[in-house]
């Protein structure tokens, strides 16, 4: 069983609604340290306003997020220093360059001179931005912008990480080096991770945890996933169709 302070994500009847319109209603999980969990769902499931729910980008209409045990509505501020996220599709500003972006972030989160420099270091390496360190962001690739998104989730070398669609966009050997880099971050960090590409779930996942509709409808294993009707499409297809 896993103690309550080893819980680094927690959902606890999370729900969110506009006018008649339910977003999410009573989404509950937890992932704790250490653990890479993967958040599937259709389009329009309620992924994205879940994780906003989970970053504070969004409040509640009902339920409560915690973050290393910080209540996202009362210590926000607090929570946010354990949090990475990378938002799908997420702003940057077009008319700086990588290298601005991430010192202007790395300076407003008060990175110590020394500290700046060596995750600036580390994020440049393994998000492998320095073909475009000082090129305007605006003139990158889709690919390239996602990366940068990538360096500026880690730059503060958070406990927690929420990605939003980490690949999107990426050829294969990027998606490779960033697969390989989830890996790597799951040793040492809890993940939450939201994307339709289901080898990749198999490949650097925990866990499931899939909704539709705006409520959880499966939380298991990968194994739990493929038990439903022998492989992970189909049982994707079965637990997201009309009606489920």
């Amino acid at each position: 069983m896993v103690e309550s302070s080893d819980l680094m994500i927690e959902a606890n009847g999370l729900s969110k609604y506009y006018g008649p319109f339910i977003a999410t209603e009573d989404v509950t999980f937890s992932v704790p340290k250490g653990e890479i969990a993967a958040f599937l769902g259709p389009n329009g499931a309620g992924k994205s306003t879940t994780m906003k729910l989970l970053t504070g980008f969004l409040t509640p209409s009902a339920g409560e997020a915690r973050i290393g045990g910080f209540n996202m509505a009362e210590d926000r501020i607090k929570a946010s220093e354990f949090i990475g996220y990378l938002p799908e599709n997420g702003p940057l500003y077009n008319e700086t360059t990588p290298e601005g972006l991430l010192k202007y972030i790395g300076q407003a989160r008060g990175l110590a001179k020394s500290k700046l420099k060596e995750r600036l270091e580390y994020v440049v390496k393994k998000c492998s931005l320095e073909d475009v360190w000082g090129k305007q962001i605006g003139k990158l690739s889709r690919g390239y912008r996602q990366r940068v998104g990538m360096a500026h989730a880690l730059l503060h070398d958070p406990q927690v990480l929420i990605l939003d669609e980490p690949t999107s966009g990426l050829d294969p050997n990027q998606t490779y080096q960033v697969r390989e880099l989830i890996r790597e971050l799951g040793k040492t960090k809890t993940i939450l991770l939201s994307t339709h590409i289901l080898s990749e779930v198999e490949a650097v996942c925990d866990r499931i945890i899939l909704i539709n509709r705006g409520r959880v409808v499966l939380d298991g294993t990968v194994e739990d996933m493929h038990e439903v009707s022998g492989n992970m499409e189909e049982s994707f297809r079965q637990l997201t169709a009309s009606g489920s």
